[in-house]
């Protein structure tokens, strides 16, 4: 057996050295050779015994009857893989172990074994595949029945950037009669294919790059990449797809793949990494579009060290890169998208599980389980990007810009020059992408999805959202990757930032009441009458937006006049359902209520000015940015143009569904729409007193008739004008007032439309068997406690409405927080004996305060009577 098939005989290169020469060549070279000839004798010598060792492990000797245990052809014989019998060679050298001669009744196995070899020889210089070569070498392995050859092949060019890079190219377009041909070969293998698959064959042969190959953009298809598009790529996706199909079946042909993407993925890492490769070839893409085509990359054996080494790989590509493949990856199938999110996330799931992260031991810290998420996150934006997308239909920015706070200027004499003065960050890959989450009506597949719950479990979010504001590169934050994030967590990312403001502006307060002589005032006071609380309020309010809109970022703190109450949170709570309560009054008239939806709209023919639209969306913001949920009902289409998209005919489902399912009914009418229906592109529309109000959607519109053809256009119009046109000038103000508390928030960034509006308004879904899990106890009481076992039996005994009633008692809102009642941590606490007092509530730190009453029925009146009549703070 000469070098060249010895060489043939590697497998897979990740595993041990497969060739025995080699292996006697690294145990030599470490010891002293005085003569070069002796030296070469000898390694002649052990070269020939190595070889005989390794066929007598692999092929045997002949002789059924043979007794050598160490011979494949005696009966106890344990079969050996190519690496393994290479490296038992090796030990049988050194311990000088028997060999056995072959058998003389099998004379022409030295010939079979010629014969094998010479269609061994006919691969090794096979660097890269195309479909027609893997069924050539699948075939020919199948008439031998030794896929051996198969497997060292795909073990040499999966192994190899330079070989996967130029496997599988796009030639010219197969005809139906080739795919069928191609997908038809397990079942129909006649001559005319064999000769089809052996001249393909020859032609690769001659075009082959050979050893001396490199990606310096002189392959052969490089000169093709001009003409692709930003999301091709010049690999056969779906060749790669049938061959994948055919090959994953036979398990020692998965284990080359498994081996080769351990041995490719590191070198593909440092290519990336320092030699710039994708820059030179942009072609370097086609190996990650292949690899990931492995439907087999979630299973166990990849978890462990494959997958992890080339999720590394693959996030060090660089940014133009990554918004190709999520171009690229768009045009798949939702149950394409979601093997290659399972693929990651279970990546990410196995690592979590299988490590105790803590505050010492941060998961931030795990480079698997980053590089997966990053990689989870081109993945997510092709999941957005092949969705349903509307990139126009954007708001507007304001015209005038939101003004700075006048203590800037100390801030910069301090050195604390203000960070995110343009609004908060932008992820790089949208930007690439020119595309938002928000953009996305409904993706491939649901955002839930991409939630990792574990991972949630384990991530310090203090430790995070300081990755996330320091922004360094050795540090990877999460909060980057918010898909990944359920609402919980990234509530507490918000309230975090909102803290860390508050604190900020409460230090610069100081060092300048210091520096100018000022009176104190670390806190946004506001001193209201239950009686006039939107006039006092909003008053206040507006003074501090015209004069210091950065006050408004200080931590609230609400005083009613003539009570003793300290607001610690549970005062503003009230605050805030009060002025919700006065300003969702239908007499004041600034928003219609639909009694159909159960929801309110700005009111295109309010009295009030846009001053007064300005202060709500102030409110709004001061309730997301001092953690208070509130009691309003908007519909989704204003949390989506708080985000900034329009709404479109589509808003108008849960907005007016009315007007909704008339549209739709005109845009699917069969007939004549302009003879039956008669409608022009004049509407109409009621004041606050009744009166109709005539709008043209196109100029002289009343002169315009609705037809089959231009139907559409009317639909998208009228829909614009309801929910865009006519309450241009009330949202303009009423978001201008939002963003001056939230300009400088991560809110955009971390929260979607649907997720804006749990965080203002809190969940109704209440489960009071949660929060029963999750109650603490104090003042003597315990979970077994008899008056605790019969608070809970009274309290799941009352109606949905009284419910709601306790919840408003005892935490100041009726809603439950991000993540549900599990998430409200109340206490109760024993409040002396048995009497007739009431029990009272601490809403600032959710503590219910219950007397220790005699019976059970006690407890139910004096409860209910409790939360019916309670209104008003006092000190206990």
């Amino acid at each position: 057996m000469n070098s060249d098939e010895k060489e043939d005989c590697e497998c897979a290169p990740p595993q041990a050295e497969t060739s025995p020469v080699g292996g006697y060549d690294r145990i030599h070279e470490e010891s002293d050779i005085e003569n070069t000839e002796a030296s070469r004798m000898k390694r002649a010598a052990a070269k020939h015994l190595i070889e005989r060792y390794y066929h007598q492990l692999t092929e045997g000797c002949g002789n059924d009857s043979c007794s050598n245990a160490w011979c494949a052809s005696s009966q106890g014989f344990h079969r050996l893989d190519n690496n393994a019998a290479a490296v038992k060679a090796l030990e049988l050298y050194k311990i000088n172990a028997k060999l056995c001669d072959p058998h003389p009744s099998k004379k022409g196995t030295t010939m079979n074994h010629k014969d094998m070899h010479s269609v061994r020889d006919d691969f090794k210089d096979v660097n890269y595949l195309t479909e027609e070569k893997v069924y050539e070498i699948l075939d020919i392995c199948g008439e031998k029945k030794d896929y051996s050859p198969l497997i060292r092949v795909i073990g040499r060019v999966f192994s190899s950037a330079e070989g996967l890079v130029q496997s599988f190219r796009r030639s010219k377009p197969h005809t139906k009669e080739e795919l069928k041909s191609l997908q038809g070969k397990d079942e129909d293998k006649d001559e005319d294919e064999k000769e089809a698959a052996t001249s393909s064959a020859s032609a690769m042969e001659e075009d082959s790059p050979g050893s001396s190959s490199r990606l310096d953009g002189a392959s052969s298809g490089d000169n093709d990449v001009g003409k692709l598009g930003p999301d091709e790529v010049s690999v056969d996706i779906d060749a790669v797809r049938r061959v994948y199909r055919r090959l994953l079946s036979n398990e020692n042909i998965e284990a080359a793949f498994l081996n080769a993407l351990v041995y490719l993925s590191p070198n593909v890492e440092c290519d990336l990494t320092y030699h710039n490769v994708y820059s030179r070839d942009p072609n370097y893409l086609n190996l990650f579009v292949v690899v990931m085509e492995n439907s087999n990359l979630h299973s166990p054996e990849y978890l462990e060290i494959a997958l992890p080494q080339f999720c590394k790989a693959m996030s060090k590509l660089p940014l133009s890169a990554l918004a190709k493949l999520a171009r690229l990856w768009s045009h798949y199938s939702a149950e394409q998208i979601r093997r290659m999110m399972e693929t990651f996330q279970q990546l990410i799931t196995y690592k979590v599980i299988s490590n105790e992260f803590n505050s010492r031991n941060l998961v931030n810290d795990d480079d698997a389980v980053v590089a997966a998420t990053k990689c989870l996150k081109i993945v997510y934006y092709a999941n957005v990007l092949g969705g349903d997308v509307d990139k126009e239909h954007n708001e507007e920015e304001d015209e005038e810009p939101i003004p700075e706070s006048s203590e800037l200027t100390l801030q910069e004499l301090l050195g604390e020059e203000r960070r995110n003065k343009k609004g908060p960050r932008v992820d790089p890959l949208e930007t690439e992408l020119t595309v938002r989450t928000s953009d996305c009506r409904r993706p491939l597949i649901p955002f839930e999805e991409f939630v990792n719950e574990p991972l949630n479990e384990v991530l310090e979010m203090d430790k995070d959202y300081t990755f996330f504001k320091v922004e360094t590169e050795n540090k990877f934050s999460f909060m980057t990757c918010p898909f990944i994030l359920n609402a919980v967590t990234k509530n507490l990312g918000l309230y975090y930032d909102n803290r860390i403001r508050m604190y900020s502006e409460r230090r610069i307060t100081v060092l300048y009441s210091l520096v100018q002589g000022q009176q104190l005032n670390p806190y946004l006071r506001l001193k209201v009458r239950r009686d006039h609380i939107i006039d006092d309020a909003l008053v206040r309010l507006e003074m501090i937006a015209m004069e210091n809109p950065a006050d408004l970022k200080k931590q609230l703190y609400v005083e009613f006049e003539g009570e003793q109450g300290v607001d610690e949170g549970g005062v503003s709570k009230e605050f805030f359902q009060l002025v919700v309560e006065e300003i969702f009054n239908p007499d004041i008239g600034m928003f219609a209520y639909d009694e159909h939806t159960k929801m309110f709209w700005f009111n295109p023919s309010s009295f009030e000015n846009e001053g007064q639209f300005t202060l709500i969306g102030i409110v709004l913001g001061l309730a997301i940015y001092n953690n208070c949920i509130l009691d309003i009902h908007f519909p989704m289409v204003v949390y989506r143009k708080l985000m900034g998209k329009k709404g479109t005919f589509r808003d108008l489902a849960d907005s007016n569904p009315v007007l909704y399912q008339s549209l739709k009914e005109l845009l699917e009418y069969e007939g004549s729409v302009e003879e039956d229906m008669m409608i022009t592109f004049q509407i109409s529309q009621t004041d606050l007193f009744g009166n109709p109000l005539m709008y043209d959607l196109r100029e002289n519109g009343d002169t315009i008739p609705v037809t089959n053809e231009n139907r559409k256009e009317f639909v998208a119009q009228y829909a614009d004008y309801m929910l865009n046109k006519s309450v241009e000038k009330q949202f303009k103000a009423f978001r201008r007032g939002f963003h001056m508390v939230t300009n400088e928030s991560p809110l955009k960034y971390l929260f979607r439309p649907e997720e804006i509006e749990l965080l203002i308004c809190g969940s109704r879904n209440l489960d009071f068997q949660a929060l029963e899990e999750t109650t603490e106890y104090d003042g003597g009481y315990s979970r077994d406690s008899r008056i605790i076992k019969e608070f809970w039996e009274t309290l799941h005994s009352f109606a949905e409405e009284q419910k709601r009633l306790f919840l408003q008692f005892t935490t100041g809102t009726d809603r439950a927080p991000v993540g549900g009642l599990g998430k409200l941590k109340m206490i109760i606490a024993k409040n002396g004996p048995d009497t007739d007092r009431l029990p009272t509530s601490h809403t600032c730190f959710n503590v219910l305060l219950l007397p220790e009453y005699n019976t059970k029925e006690k407890l139910r009146e004096r409860l209910l009577k409790a939360i019916l009549y309670a209104k008003g703070f006092g000190m206990l």
